[in-house]
């Protein structure tokens, strides 16, 4: 004789605590449970888990707004500075695809990068400014350039507006977009 249990009648069926795997749930639980610690420190600039996670919302906001959407690539040419960080999180929130450009590449490789990942966006530190200006001459994608102007460092501006200029086109309370499915990408490495 087969029990039933009286518990799981008419019920819709979920698997247990189901939570699609990503880290952007780390840094919306690290903003939650310890806000106002340190999370970022670079010379003088200082932020909070709070700040960072705002920052990174506002990021999100900010892409969408310039047209980025699901499964475009953000390319990054940083060394480790708040934006490099911010665009870990920032990136993805707005279900685009990461990609983090190595700062030792040369710019016929660079430029293959950008073309081959088409590229919609390219953050880059001022410091690198005369490798990506070279890579942006050789490749045929044009993406919009966004400048870090990193205070502990000097470079050129090769773009339209900088990192905290393009942060302020942005609304941290827009909120941000889970990831659907495991398999979409958050992130392209060469």
């Amino acid at each position: 004789m087969t029990q039933t249990n009286p518990f799981a009648e008419n019920l819709d069926k979920n698997p247990a605590n189901f939570v699609p795997l990503t880290p952007l749930s780390f840094l919306e639980r690290a903003a939650r449970v310890y806000p106002n610690h340190r999370s970022i420190i670079h010379g003088e600039l200082s932020f909070t888990w709070s700040e960072t996670y705002r920052r990174s919302l506002q990021l999100a906001s900010a892409l969408r707004r310039a047209g980025i959407g699901p499964g475009e690539t953000v390319a990054v040419m940083a060394p480790n500075v708040p934006a490099i960080f911010e665009s870990h999180f920032g990136v993805p929130m707005c279900q685009a695809v990461l990609n983090t450009l190595n700062t030792r590449l040369d710019a016929d490789t660079l430029a293959f990068t950008l073309d081959h990942a088409e590229a919609k966006v390219l953050i880059t530190d001022t410091e690198f400014a005369p490798v990506i200006r070279e890579a942006l001459e050789k490749c045929e994608a044009k993406p919009l350039v966004i400048d870090i102007n990193d205070p502990l460092a000097s470079g050129e501006c090769l773009g339209s507006m900088d990192y905290e200029q393009f942060l302020q086109t942005g609304d941290a309370d827009e909120g941000w977009s889970h990831p659907t499915d495991e398999w979409d990408a958050i992130s392209l490495n060469y």
